[in-house]
């Protein structure tokens, strides 16, 4: 009998026995960054971290102290695979104010808002089907969607959000090709990475060229309730409730480490959503839904979410103090909300590349790359504010800075055929495209 799998006979004697599916996995350019980031000495831009020194930690330990004491036997056990009603109806409340009326029966809770989008995925693509999304896009959904095999066609945006006659184009194009359009996936409040707000005559006529052309919506909003002008938005599915699911999270408005999160969904939809979720994990995590509950119903979320939206309009106007200021040869759009800038440089620089010199002056930020399914993005960045003071973003901006300058140096100096290799000496290669 043979060894069908020497073992040691190569670096990874499994790699003939992996599923096809896992070509498409790779490894998050933003995720990679986090051993470098978590580092004290270095200013990180990069990940999409809340200020959890924010939260009343005091009140939400004794929050837990009771609940361990009073509902420790269910808190501990398992749960069903939906979730907790009580957090389902508390819900209700918590969606209401972006103009959601649900029913707590077409909620599925999940661990985060990331599960939820791999539940959609499995339930909803085969290889080779497309989603359409906006561009750029949020570098976790598009991770999921490779695996799932998918291929993304990115739909381009402006500072109103998502163009509609662009999706028309696109989705008029792709269906007289023959393609299999599953859903379009959007971030339409405070966009991650592009911190952009889908405008509200933008809302009703998005969701039409979809119907029109029977493509279902994903609606991902992290980010709904972090605006900074007084306003919220009213949520897609509040406009066509069977054509929308809606993706919801409590990363950004009270805790990420709780990995709590939820699916809205038309009822045939929710069914399958369900099934898929008691086959991937059996069910959500019954303590961190019973924190999350009591989080509602004992503190003021409202007032520790308004806390947090000044804070952070205090941390987006520093760092866009600090872009003016200090690196005037960018361009970008001021936010109106959510945690992040979305930069372009000028022509010829290429913030992957540029990367490892960011290191060494100790500022991480998260290359526009990671954003694109193509690839494309190579002259952006997306620059988080909410997680650093505005003294370390200020200083965070001055490093940045300093490292585009010497790209920009470099550039005029050797041309477009210079390239760089920063983990050594620097090196000029030519060009791959001149022969």
């Amino acid at each position: 009998m043979t060894d069908q799998h020497p073992v040691g006979s190569r670096l990874d004697p499994w790699v003939e026995s992996y599923a096809a599916r896992t070509t498409g996995m790779k490894v998050s350019e933003i995720r990679a960054l986090f051993a470098v980031a978590s580092r004290p000495e270095v200013v990180s831009l990069a990940g999409g971290m809340p200020s959890i020194d924010a939260l009343p930690l005091p009140d939400v330990g004794a929050t837990v102290d009771r609940l361990l004491r009073e509902q420790g036997l269910t808190a501990l056990q398992y749960s069903s695979g939906q979730g907790d009603p009580v957090l389902r109806e508390q819900l209700l409340d918590v969606m209401r104010l972006e103009g959601l009326d649900v029913h707590p029966d077409d909620i599925v809770m999940t661990t985060g808002s990331q599960q939820a989008l791999d539940l959609v995925s499995r339930v909803f693509l085969d290889p080779g089907d497309v989603v359409v999304a906006e561009s750029p896009s949020y570098v976790g959904a598009l991770g999921v969607f490779a695996a799932y095999q998918a291929d993304v066609v990115h739909v381009p945006c402006d500072g109103d959000g998502l163009v509609p006659e662009a999706l028309d184009e696109h989705l008029t194009r792709l269906l007289a090709q023959g393609r299999r359009i599953k859903f379009l996936y959007t971030v339409p409040t405070f966009q991650n990475p592009a911190g952009t707000a889908l405008c509200d005559e933008r809302r009703p006529r998005v969701l039409e060229v979809c119907r029109r052309h029977g493509v279902l919506v994903v609606e991902d909003n992290p980010y709904g309730l972090l605006g900074f002008e007084g306003r919220t938005y009213d949520a897609l599915r509040s406009l066509d409730e069977e054509g929308v699911i809606y993706l919801g999270t409590f990363s950004k408005i009270f805790a990420a480490g709780l990995r709590v999160g939820w699916a809205v969904a038309p009822h045939a939809v929710k069914e399958k959503l369900v099934l898929a979720n008691e086959a991937a994990i059996l069910c959500p995590s019954a303590f961190t839904q019973a924190v999350a509950s009591r989080y509602l119903a004992e503190l003021d979320w409202q007032k520790q979410t308004a806390g947090l939206r000044e804070l952070y309009r205090e941390r987006r106007d520093a760092m866009a103090q600090a872009l003016t200021a200090l690196l005037p040869q960018a361009t970008w759009h001021r936010p109106r909300g959510g945690l992040f800038f979305w930069i372009e440089l000028p022509e010829g620089l290429d913030t992957k590349a540029m990367l490892p010199l960011a290191v060494k002056e100790l500022v991480a930020y998260a290359p526009g790359t990671g954003f694109y399914a193509d690839g494309s993005g190579r002259r952006n960045a997306r620059l988080n504010f909410s997680y650093p003071a505005p003294d370390r973003i200020h200083e965070g901006v001055r490093r940045f800075a300093t490292v585009v300058e010497r790209e920009q140096e470099l550039l005029e100096t050797f041309g477009p055929c210079a390239r760089t290799s920063h983990e050594g000496p620097r090196v000029l290669l030519p060009s791959p495209e001149v022969s």
